[in-house]
């Protein structure tokens, strides 16, 4: 029965956490942008998404990951024979990168908080893929344990992934590259009446 409880929030957990981490980045992002704004909109703007990230990331995203974390520990310690295997090992790889990359929102967090953030919106949309990623391998560890299959079903799905962050990028720079466009149209306006 302890099993089944550590099991059940091992995924709420998980669920909470991956929804921190998704958020955060895409906060990160307005942030960034919010450097284009006219004063007094860039300051409110940003003061609003330091409030929100701050929140996020100490009242949700840290709770969900150290849920995570306990109820992983606790599924373990009622099957301790899982650790020899091979899958587990792989699987706790990524998530010893997803902690990494947790603890470095943290710090971009910071560094935003102190306008000290070197990162483009466009890269952070990049960063904000890290996590989809790390996802779908740990789930298709998780599912398929030491069966994961490599047959042309598994690449399809793989390329289906890159295929999908690839568009997410090319619609984020269109809607930069459009917003631009309309920017210079409206500053030539006011020189055409003149």
């Amino acid at each position: 029965m302890a099993y089944s409880w550590f099991k059940a929030f091992h995924i709420i957990g998980i669920v909470v956490w991956f929804a921190g981490l998704f958020y955060l980045v895409r906060l990160f992002i307005y942030h960034v942008e919010a450097n284009q704004e006219p004063e007094p909109a860039r300051t409110i703007l940003k003061n609003q998404y330091q409030i929100m990230e701050k929140r996020l990331y100490h009242i949700i995203t840290t709770p969900g990951m150290l849920v995570t974390v306990a109820m992983a520990i606790g599924l373990v310690s009622t099957e301790p024979e899982v650790l020899k295997e091979g899958w587990l090992h792989f699987k706790l790889l990524f998530v010893a990168i997803l902690l990494g990359y947790h603890h470095y929102c943290g710090r971009l967090m910071k560094k935003l908080a102190a306008d000290e953030c070197r990162w483009s919106g466009q890269q952070l949309r990049a960063l904000n893929e890290a996590p989809t990623v790390m996802l779908v391998v740990i789930v298709l560890l998780a599912v398929f344990k030491n069966n994961l299959p490599t047959d042309i079903a598994a690449w399809a799905i793989f390329g289906m992934i890159i295929l999908m962050a690839v568009t997410i990028q090319l619609y984020a720079k269109k809607r930069r590259l459009d917003k631009e466009k309309l920017m210079a149209q409206i500053g030539q306006v006011p020189q055409e009446q003149s």
